[in-house]
Formats: structure tokens, C-alpha cells, sequence
């Protein structure tokens, strides 16, 4: 049964359908009944609140999703095809990179292989700064990774269409891209940079949870947190 939504409730949603989504500091568990309260109620107009983590700080953001639109078709009223089909060749890049990177060089190059109207040097570049205006892609120093807004909305098509490459974070279990690998053969598992700033905090020397060797990296500073929206 529907649990009766409060004025709380009603206004966080309209909160998020007036933003592309939102980060909010609360207590864990009173916030997630809060969304599950939401969801039971926005299920049979097809529409989800989905929770994602920032992987720059570590944030947990929410953002409301139309679960009726699959893939990259959520897309299609703000993008021609060709700029999909370039958008899609940038998710590859990115995927298949060893640090969830693309460069603008290799997206540029990735026009000479499409086939529908393939895009001038100038279109592409406005079409990537579209992207990171949008929230699609984050952009720093001519690299692009995907933006937590990606990650929220596009995870099932990702964890789909590229099952024998996307990368799991052994702590927080989502899919990473920005992450650090154990560099024992045998184990090899990635974990967030947030979830390593979090799981070593304090820690003397730092093992592997999975493996227990050695962990070799540099273990990032746990970032202050505070409230935010995207639009």
C-alpha cells in the first residue's frame, strides 16, 4: 500500500523536478524510507528517486528519473542523432579507459569513424561544452569523465552495454570510473576515490579489504560535504 505523503515529502519532489538533481545531508536511513515513501507513490507513473554518489567528493545525490525512457533516448528531444551517436562513442571511450577518461583529442578523432552526418571540429567542441553545461559530462584540463547525473540516469543502460567492462566498487558496490585497483594480480578489485578516502581514513598502513596486501596508492583526504542542487 501507497504510504501518505507529508508536505516534506512534496516539497523535496518538487524540489527535484525543478533541478536535474540534488544533494542533501541527512541521516541515511531516515532518508531512505523518506524516498522509498516518494517511489511507492510516483511507481505507477513510471518515475523513480535515484540516488547516485559524486565520484569527485564523495556527495550522495538524488535525481528524479523516467523510468518509461531507456538508454539514451531520455536524450532525444535535446540532441540530433549524430550528436547521440557521438555522445555514445565518448560513453566508449570513457568506459574502456583505465581511468574513466576520455580526451577531447580522441573524442574529436571518433568523428572520423561515425555514420550518420559525421561533425565539423567547431560542432563538436560546442556539442561537448553542451554536454558538460547539461550535466552530462564533467570536463577538466581537456579530459571529460561522466558526471554524476550520467551515472544516475544511464547506469542500467551502462551496466548493460558494457557487462564485461564496467568496473564495481568492492565498498559502496556501484559502478566506478574514477577509482584505484588493488595491484595484486590475483585480486585486482577497484574502489571509489571517495570510498578509499573514507575506508583508509586513519589507517597507519593501508591493506586491501578484499586481498589484505599492501595498498600502494595515495590515500585522498575526505572532503567537507554541504547542500547543493544541480540545474
Amino acid at each position: 500500500m501507497s504510504r501518505e505523503l507529508g508536505d516534506g515529502h512534496r516539497r523535496f519532489l518538487q524540489t527535484l523536478m525543478a533541478v536535474v538533481f540534488y544533494f542533501l545531508q541527512c541521516i541515511p536511513d531516515k532518508l531512505d524510507d523518506f524516498i522509498e515513501a516518494i517511489n511507492s507513490r510516483l511507481q505507477p507513473m513510471f518515475m523513480q528517486i535515484r540516488k547516485g554518489m559524486s565520484e569527485e567528493n564523495g556527495r550522495q545525490y538524488y535525481a528524479l528519473v523516467n523510468m518509461a525512457e531507456t538508454d539514451i533516448t531520455r536524450m532525444t528531444s535535446d540532441y540530433a542523432d549524430n550528436e547521440l551517436e557521438l555522445f555514445r562513442k565518448t560513453l566508449d571511450l570513457i568506459v574502456s579507459s583505465e581511468n574513466g577518461k576520455a580526451s577531447s583529442t580522441d573524442i574529436l578523432n571518433s568523428t572520423d569513424t561515425m555514420t550518420s552526418k559525421k561533425l565539423k571540429k567547431s560542432e563538436t567542441e560546442h556539442l561537448l561544452t553542451r554536454l558538460v553545461q547539461d550535466n552530462w559530462l564533467c570536463e577538466r584540463r581537456g579530459e571529460y569523465t561522466l558526471s554524476t547525473r550520467c551515472i544516475i540516469e544511464m547506469e542500467p543502460y551502462i551496466r548493460t552495454m558494457y557487462q564485461e567492462q564496467v568496473k564495481v566498487c568492492h565498498i559502496c558496490h556501484n559502478i566506478a570510473f574514477q577509482c584505484q585497483i588493488c595491484e595484486n594480480p590475483s585480486c585486482g578489485i577497484k574502489i571509489h576515490n571517495p570510498c578509499v578516502a573514507r575506508y583508509f581514513k586513519g589507517r597507519v598502513e593501508p591493506h586491501c579489504p578484499a586481498c589484505d596486501d599492501f595498498w600502494p596508492h595515495e590515500i585522498p583526504e575526505v572532503r567537507g560535504l554541504r547542500s547543493q542542487s544541480k540545474r
